[in-house]
């Protein structure tokens, strides 16, 4: 009889487990998603290597429902004169599209932005003399047109650069 109840005990217990796990929503969200969301738009390099990380393996975040699309640099060169813009240009798309998706885009644009320009100027520290002060200056002037028609372009026609 012991052995029995002990059956039964065990068989209702994995019942309802299984029970419970199957009633979980499979296209939940994890509770974390804005903690991580604003861990890889940060304006340091640890932010942007751990994006890149990231980007490079979006299968492992699939959970997150993470928008990684990108036009890279918009309708400006990817890569202006030679300097390597493209991936700050994934990653600051990564963060228009993302927050305005979570709708806080608003409240997040000017760090989006500011990330932005700090990845520039990291893809600039690897130059020196007359080079280094030209892709600083493109660094600028890219910073400049998201910084004042990234808005604009996000609210005026509901695309992201």
């Amino acid at each position: 009889m012991r052995a029995r109840l002990t059956a039964f005990v065990v068989s209702t217990a994995s019942l309802t487990l299984a029970i419970g796990v199957a009633a979980a929503p499979a296209s939940a969200v994890p509770a974390d998603k804005a903690q991580v969301l604003s861990q890889w738009t940060q304006t340091d390099a640890g932010s942007y290597n751990t994006w890149v990380s990231a980007n490079a393996n979006q299968g492992a975040w699939s959970a997150y429902q993470f928008n990684w699309s990108t036009d890279y640099c918009s309708s400006s060169p990817d890569n202006p004169m030679g300097f390597p813009f493209k991936t700050a240009c994934a990653r600051h798309d990564f963060g228009y599209r993302n927050y305005k998706e979570v709708g806080t885009f608003n409240s997040n644009k000017a760090r989006i932005d500011s990330a932005f320009y700090e990845d520039l100027k990291r893809v600039c520290a690897r130059y020196s003399g007359a080079t280094k002060t030209t892709c600083n200056g493109t660094a600028w002037t890219y910073y400049q047109a998201v910084d004042k028609l990234g808005f604009a372009r996000v609210v005026g026609d509901g695309t992201t650069p």
